[in-house]
């Protein structure tokens, strides 16, 4: 059986590109999106149980 000396395939992408993902970036960035979608599924929510209580 022929052995062949193990060859580290290349990086695709960096895991961590140094940049704080929480810290404050006025305007659309992804951070912001998600929050937005999160805060729009609890008030959907609130509406539904508003809507079905009375």
């Amino acid at each position: 059986m022929e052995t062949r000396p193990s060859t580290n395939p290349p990086a695709v992408a960096k895991e961590y590109n140094g940049v704080d993902r929480n810290a404050f970036l006025f305007g659309f960035n992804p951070q912001a999106e998600l929050w937005n979608g999160r805060l729009a599924m609890i008030g959907f929510l609130a509406y539904l149980l508003w809507d079905f209580a009375g």
